[in-house]
């Protein structure tokens, strides 16, 4: 026992339900950093899957496990040996530490904080609103039922502070305070029963609000997911653009939010597969949430009362909006974006969000197809009355036959495996024709594509919408 003693750190004890029923120190202090107790199942991720794996096939493991303790990250080699049934009947497996080593993990940069802080921010919200420097309301937008209401003051107040909307509880002080101080606080809103916290993303620099902000608002529960008894008893049943896709998001952008928080290690420190895990469960509720929007465009485009509102429109600010957007995709992928440069103008009759929404199709198609370090560029031009936007890449290209067939509904030309629907530029054409425009295709095998979305010039309004 005395060698025993000496030649190992810890020794504890398994039983055949994995259950930790005895630990040293160490290792019982691990388990409980990791959420477990002596007496439940190993709550150390890699440690459990060792000792299953012993007992599963009868065999003396020794191997490597890390793990993280709040702070340090561990590292231990552990030799473990399954037993077999004693006189009372009971199985498991001895546990025995080698070696055991701990570093604190390294601190997280502030700024890239900051950015994860916001993306979950922006999966969460139900309410997102555009303030300006002095925090007054310039747009919003909502799809949750019960901010109908907040919306439509919101867009009656213009203008105003978006204080002014919503009840801070507790808070008599002159409205509104320092962003800083809004950031995150709890408040209520006229017309829901929920409970809702206000996050506030600056924008501008080198002064942090100079350009304005971005309000968030989440709910501090989710709505019920039930329809009301007037959608269901409608003639053609609910809608799924109307009323599914509402109820759909919530939870899906829930999922994506914790999964990021869980893998940007905002709730604690984790080892870096399970952060992987976290990354591969947000990646599939994105595409998840990217199909239900396709699916809610498509309900929408083909509806017969479908028309846009037009409006005089800056295509090189919608370009440049585009590029912002799609910034760090393209980064990630060692991709440039050449957006028109500033000075650069060319007008149009359209609507903004839509064209917006297809340079955004266009742009993500482009970086998605084209190689490492290549380039997208997005230029404009005018021909007669039309004003012209094209979106150029570097890609593979396509075959005559595909030109037109890249345009037809849920087609994605064999690619099967790329996270698309199929119907982004099936939709984007539907809504370049409704604003008198249309979505057209250059391309050649190994010569990229150029797409380009023709609308009405600035000097030609039409008289109804289309």
């Amino acid at each position: 026992m005395a060698s025993v003693e000496s030649r190992y750190i810890a020794t504890a004890k398994a039983d055949a339900e994995g259950r930790l029923i005895e630990a040293d120190e160490v290792l019982a202090r691990l388990q409980q950093a990791c959420g477990g107790t002596i007496g439940s199942r190993i709550a150390i991720p890699e440690l459990l899957a060792l000792v299953e794996k012993a007992q599963r096939y009868g065999l003396r493991l020794a191997r490597q496990f890390e793990a993280v303790d709040g702070e340090n990250r561990v590292t231990a080699w552990v030799e473990i040996a399954p037993q077999s049934s004693d006189e009372d009947g009971d199985s498991g497996s001895t546990i025995d530490v080698v070696s055991w080593h701990s570093e604190g993990l390294p601190p997280e940069n502030d700024i890239e904080g900051a950015r994860r802080r916001v993306e979950i921010n922006r999966h969460l919200a139900d309410c997102t609103a555009r303030l300006d420097s002095s925090q007054r309301l310039l747009s919003v937008d909502t799809q949750a039922p019960d901010l109908a209401e907040f919306a439509d003051a919101a867009l009656a107040n213009v203008g105003k502070p978006w204080t002014d909307l919503v009840s801070l509880p507790g808070n008599s002080h002159q409205q509104p305070l320092h962003w800083r101080l809004l950031d995150g606080t709890k408040c209520t809103v006229e017309g829901s029963n929920r409970s809702w916290t206000a996050h506030l993303e600056p924008l501008g620099q080198p002064q942090p609000g100079s350009a304005g902000f971005v309000l968030y608002l989440t709910a501090d529960s989710p709505l019920s997911a039930g329809l009301s008894s007037e959608e269901a008893a409608g003639p053609d049943g609910p809608s799924f653009g109307r009323d599914l896709t509402p109820v759909l998001r919530q939870p899906i952008n829930r999922i994506i939010a914790n999964a990021e928080t869980i893998r940007t290690k905002l709730a604690g420190p984790l080892a870096d597969e399970y952060s992987s895990y976290a990354a591969d469960i947000a990646t599939a509720a994105q595409h998840l949430l990217a199909l239900i929007d396709d699916l809610s465009d498509l309900e929408v485009v083909e509806s017969d009362d479908f028309a846009t509102a037009p409006d005089r429109i800056e295509l090189a600010d919608v370009a440049r909006r585009a590029c912002g957007i799609l910034g760090v995709r393209a980064r990630e992928k060692g991709i440039t974006l050449v957006a028109p440069p500033e000075g650069e103008s060319q007008l149009a009759i359209a609507e903004f969000r839509r064209v917006l929404q297809i340079l955004l199709n266009l742009v993500g198609n482009a970086i998605r197809y084209s190689p490492e370090e290549s380039q997208v560029w997005i230029r404009l031009d005018r021909i007669g009355n039309r004003a012209l936007i094209t979106v150029a890449d570097q890609g593979h290209g396509l075959e005559d036959a595909q030109k037109e067939q890249v345009f037809e509904k849920f087609e994605r030309l064999g690619r099967s495996g790329d996270g698309g629907s199929g119907l982004g530029l099936y939709i984007s054409r539907r809504i370049a024709r409704a604003m008198d425009g249309d979505l057209t295709v250059e391309s050649a095998p190994g010569l990229g594509a150029r797409f380009t979305l023709s609308v009405p010039a600035a000097d030609e309004m039409r008289e109804m919408p289309r």
